[in-house]
């Protein structure tokens, strides 16, 4: 990380009222500020987080996470830790408290989430990547990360269509819900997995 990024992540935590329609992120040492998301897109992260059960879980919107050996400070839609694996305080939780990571695609957020994120949240060992896209209808579970760096990816891949049961093993055999899961019209973007 440079020292202007340093310095505008200072500004960022001292006045965050100046920037509470964005969503910033620190992705592999670049600063990503993005315009807030759209209805669908809240209302597929309130329906994960509502369907985990909290009693062994937090489940924690926009809580920014801390990816060991990257100049990255990735803000998941929802972070999923035990109880217990992170106390606080601070705003970073260290990856390796993180159990699960669940990103909802936007229109700009397509390559970050499929491709970036990908190897940031599997250099940072978090066991599950969860990517929900709207435009899709569908979700892809990522388990059983590898690699450092850029390198890192996850060796399990499974993608499963809005409306049917996604099983997170990772959770203890929890079944998430897909079927009220919101869609988008599609948008022209680049070919990603």
């Amino acid at each position: 990380m440079t020292a202007v990024d340093e310095r505008m992540i200072e500004v960022f935590d001292e006045h965050p009222e100046l920037f509470g329609h964005y969503k910033i992120e620190l992705l592999r040492g670049n600063i990503v500020m993005m315009a807030g998301p759209d209805w669908v897109h809240n209302l597929i992260v309130l329906s994960v987080q509502d369907q985990i059960p909290g009693g062994r879980w937090h489940r924690v919107q926009t809580q920014d996470v801390a990816i060991p050996g990257e100049s990255s400070e990735p803000q998941p839609d929802l972070v999923v830790v035990e109880k217990g694996a992170f106390k606080g305080p601070g705003r970073l939780v260290p990856a390796p408290a993180v159990t699960l990571a669940v990103e909802v695609v936007s229109k700009s957020s397509v390559e970050a989430d499929y491709v970036t994120k990908r190897s940031m949240y599997a250099a940072g060992q978090i066991p599950a990547y969860l990517i929900i896209d709207p435009f899709e209808a569908r979700c892809l579970l990522l388990t059983e990360p590898k690699g450092k760096g850029e390198e890192a990816d996850y060796d399990v891949e499974l993608k499963t269509k809005f409306g049917a049961p996604l099983a997170l093993d990772v959770l203890g055999g929890f079944e998430l819900n897909t079927s009220e899961f919101g869609t988008l019209p599609k948008v022209k973007r680049p070919r990603l997995p």
